[in-house]
C-alpha cells in the first residue's frame, strides 16, 4: 500500500508545481496552439485560444514516470513485466502524439500525421506490446495477457487461439492492435475542450486503479480453496498495474489544475494519445477488455458522433444530424458554456466508471 501512496502522492506533486515550469519552457520553445480556421469561424471562443501552450502531456507522462519509480521501489514493490507494459504503451502512444503536435507547431498548420502514418505508428507501439505481454509467465504460470476476449475475467469460449497457433497469434495481435488504436483515437478525439480529457481520465484510469488493486486482494494462488478459487483472478501483477494507474490517474490530477478552463496549458495529442495507451494495457493486463467499453464509456460518445454525423451525412445526401461533430462541439453551438459541458462530461465519466467498477464487484459477489 505504501508503494501505491507514494506513487500517487509523487505524482501529483509532480505536475501540481512543477507544470508552470514546464509551460514557460514551453513558451520559450514556441509550441503555442495552432487553431484551426473553420473553427475560429463557428466557434469564436477558440480563436482565443490560439498560441496557449500545448504538448503538456509530457508532463504527466514524466510525473507519472517518476512517481511509478519512486513509488515502487520505496515501498519495495520493484516495478514488473506488467508495469513496464503500460509504461511502454503510454510513452509510445506518447510519443506518436508527440510527432503530430511536433509538426504542427513546427508547421503553424493544424494538419500534423496524417490519418493512416498515425495509425501505423500505433500499430508500430502495440505489437511488440502484444507479444511481450503473451510471454514471460510468473511462478503460477500466469502471462501479462491472456488469448482470450475478456468481460470481467477471461471468457473461456472465447479463445483467440482456438483456431491453430498461427492463426491464433494473428487474431490476438489484430485484436489487441484494434484496442490500442481504437482507445488512443477515441481519447484523441475527446480533446476538445479544455480539461475534458484530462478531468475524464482522472476516473477512468482510478477505477482501473481500483479493479487491478481488488484483483491483488483476491489474485488466485494455489492456496485458495475450490470456493473461492471460482471467484480469483488469473492476473499476473495486478498490484504493479494499481500503482502505475494510480500514479497516472494522479498526474492527471494536478496536471488538470492548469488544464481545467481557462487553461493555461494543453495536453496536445502526446497526452490524449498516452490516455488511450494506459486504458488500453489496463483493460489488457487487468483480463477486462470489454468492460473497459463501460469503464471508459466517456470517451466513446465523441468518435460515436463523428460516426453517426458522416453516416447521416451520406445516407441524407448532405444533411447534418449534429450542428458540428464531436458532440462537445454540437453543445457549443447549442450556446452551451465551455464549462459546463466539461464539468457535465466529467459527470457522466464519472458514473461510468462507477458503474463499470460496481458491476465488476457484483460480478465478484455472484462467484462467492
Amino acid at each position: 500500500m505504501r508503494s501505491l501512496l507514494t506513487a500517487a502522492a509523487i505524482s501529483l506533486a509532480f505536475t501540481l508545481f512543477l507544470t508552470p515550469v514546464f509551460v514557460r519552457l514551453f513558451r520559450t520553445w514556441g509550441w503555442g496552439q495552432v487553431i484551426r480556421t473553420p473553427e475560429d469561424i463557428r466557434n469564436p471562443s477558440h480563436g482565443e485560444k490560439r498560441g496557449t501552450p500545448t504538448m503538456g502531456g509530457t508532463i504527466f507522462i514524466a510525473g507519472t514516470l517518476v512517481g511509478y519509480l519512486v513509488g515502487s521501489f520505496t515501498g519495495n514493490n520493484p516495478p514488473t513485466i506488467s508495469g513496464w507494459l503500460v509504461v511502454w504503451m503510454m510513452v509510445g502512444f506518447g510519443t506518436v502524439g508527440f510527432i503530430d503536435d511536433f509538426m504542427k507547431v513546427h508547421r503553424q498548420r493544424s494538419l500534423g500525421l496524417s490519418g493512416w502514418p498515425k495509425v501505423v505508428g500505433q500499430i508500430i507501439v502495440t505489437i511488440p506490446f502484444a507479444v511481450v505481454a503473451l510471454n514471460f509467465p510468473n511462478m503460477m504460470g500466469y502471462t501479462p495477457a491472456s488469448p482470450y476476449i475478456s468481460l470481467f475475467r477471461d471468457i473461456s469460449v472465447l479463445s483467440l487461439m482456438a483456431l491453430g497457433p498461427i492463426l491464433g497469434w494473428l487474431l490476438y495481435l489484430a485484436w489487441v492492435s484494434f484496442i490500442g488504436v481504437a482507445w488512443s483515437n477515441s481519447t484523441n478525439v475527446t480533446d476538445g475542450l479544455d480539461g475534458l480529457a484530462a478531468g475524464a481520465g482522472i476516473f477512468v484510469t482510478g477505477a482501473y486503479s481500483l479493479i487491478a488493486f481488488w484483483q491483488f486482494n483476491q489474485v488466485c494462488t494455489g492456496e485458495r480453496t475450490n470456493t473461492t478459487l471460482q471467484a480469483c483472478y488469473a492476473v499476473r501483477d495486478p498490484f504493479d498495474l494499481a500503482i502505475v494507474a494510480a500514479a497516472f490517474s494522479a498526474s492527471l490530477v494536478g496536471f488538470l489544475w492548469w488544464n481545467a478552463p481557462k487553461a493555461k496549458v494543453f495536453m496536445g495529442d502526446v497526452g490524449s494519445m498516452a490516455i488511450g495507451g494506459v486504458i488500453a494495457s489496463m483493460s489488457i493486463l487487468t483480463h477486462t477488455e470489454l468492460l473497459g467499453v463501460l469503464v471508459a464509456g466517456v470517451y466513446i460518445i465523441g468518435p460515436g458522433s463523428v460516426v453517426l454525423q458522416r453516416t447521416y451525412f451520406r445516407l441524407t445526401r448532405g444533411k447534418r444530424l449534429f450542428l458540428m461533430s464531436p458532440f462537445h462541439h454540437h453543445l457549443e453551438m447549442r450556446g452551451w458554456p465551455e464549462i459546463t459541458i466539461v464539468v457535465r462530461m466529467w459527470i457522466i465519466a464519472g458514473m461510468l466508471a462507477v458503474t463499470g467498477v460496481g458491476l465488476f464487484y457484483v460480478e465478484w459477489l455472484a462467484r462467492t
